[in-house]
């Protein structure tokens, strides 16, 4: 039997995260031209408003992801991240579904994400999984413009009693 993973916050300048953070922010960096990726390092992970989660398995960091306080009631999804010896096993719904609880906890009124438009290939299977998980697309989403290099997706929380 393998381990369970487990999902904790984390400060993400951890020294053993800095390979994983190192590979989202290459991914970030290969995918879309500069002037529109809005991938954040370690050191932007700790800004204000920010909570980091990690996803371990036998204390091994295999996925990452984060939650930013917009002022507007919502959070923006940020750093969502399985490193490559990790992917097809679940772990970024598992993570997306941590941060979605979070959030309804944190009484935020929905979730908000941007994420690489279909001219950025190396976003298909990110936009396919926020699909899924009920994320429908909108607008440009607080601090954010326009942009053909970006989709905006935006999932609405119920975060009234059960």
């Amino acid at each position: 039997m393998s381990d369970p993973v487990r999902i904790q916050c984390e400060d993400p300048e951890t020294p053993d995260l800095a390979l994983l953070l190192e590979a989202h922010f290459a991914h970030g960096m290969a995918a879309s031209p500069s002037e529109s990726n809005h991938t954040l390092d370690a050191a932007g992970l700790k800004g204000p408003g920010l909570r980091f989660w990690v996803l371990r398995q036998a204390g091994v960091p295999l996925a990452c992801g984060a939650l930013k306080e917009l002022p507007d009631g919502t959070a923006e999804v940020k750093s969502v991240h399985v490193s490559d010896k990790a992917r097809g096993r679940g772990l970024a719904r598992i993570m997306m579904t941590r941060l979605e609880a979070e959030a309804r906890t944190s009484g935020v009124s929905a979730l908000v994400l941007e994420t690489g438009s279909q001219l950025c290939p190396g976003y298909d299977a990110a936009r396919r999984l926020y699909e899924a998980l009920g994320y429908r697309y909108c607008g440009p989403v607080f601090g954010y413009a326009a942009d053909p290099m970006s989709v905006f997706m935006r999932l609405e929380l119920d975060t009234g009693p059960r």
